[in-house]
């Protein structure tokens, strides 16, 4: 059987972020998983437009691209002022179809909240977009300001489990979406 291709996002561009950090972390655990191929899609890496074009930029095809080769996705989100950042949706908001029938799974962080208020309203965006959100968050509570530590067994249990629940949909979406095309 082909290896389920996982697009981890990491959904903040803000200088000093933590989702560089706790992206590249969960990619070393999603390697560990042996029925997966792991993509990493920084937005940070691509020059996105200040305003929605007429005509797609290259980084906005580079993007939907990306998407659309990837059969399963975790999202590394900040939750700023109980919300997701604007970047991440700015970027969500360029592929449409290419989610479609696809599973996505989230890593959140923040201050007490673990990101769990972000993590909630990527839930309607991207039942919106046809997408299948899976259960099990990893969230990770920056402790407002402390250094936190991400090697602990608790949070890599949550990893696995996440990891479990993607691939599950992920494959079975895939079969499903091969078997027959999806009605939107």
């Amino acid at each position: 059987m082909r290896a389920l291709r996982l697009a981890v996002i990491i959904g903040s561009t803000r200088e000093g972020r933590m989702g560089e950090q706790l992206g590249h972390w969960f990619v070393e655990q999603a390697k560990r998983h042996d029925q997966l191929t792991v993509t990493v899609v920084d937005l940070a890496d691509y020059d996105f437009p200040a305003s929605y074009p007429a005509e797609p930029t290259p980084a906005m095809r580079s993007f939907v691209a990306q998407v659309s080769r990837a059969d399963a996705f975790v999202v590394v989100t900040p939750e700023y002022n109980h919300s997701f950042p604007a970047s991440l949706k700015q970027a969500i908001d360029y592929a449409y179809d290419e989610w479609q029938a696809k599973p996505v799974g989230f890593v959140s962080y923040g201050c007490r909240s673990v990101g769990l208020h972000a993590v909630d309203q990527l839930r309607t965006v991207f039942t919106a977009l046809h997408a299948v959100t899976v259960r099990d968050t990893v969230g990770v509570d920056l402790l407002c300001g402390e250094t936190t530590p991400l090697a602990t067994d608790q949070l890599r249990r949550d990893a696995r489990v996440l990891l479990d629940q993607v691939c599950w949909w992920g494959l079975t979406l895939r079969e499903g979406r091969a078997a027959r095309p999806y009605v939107s």
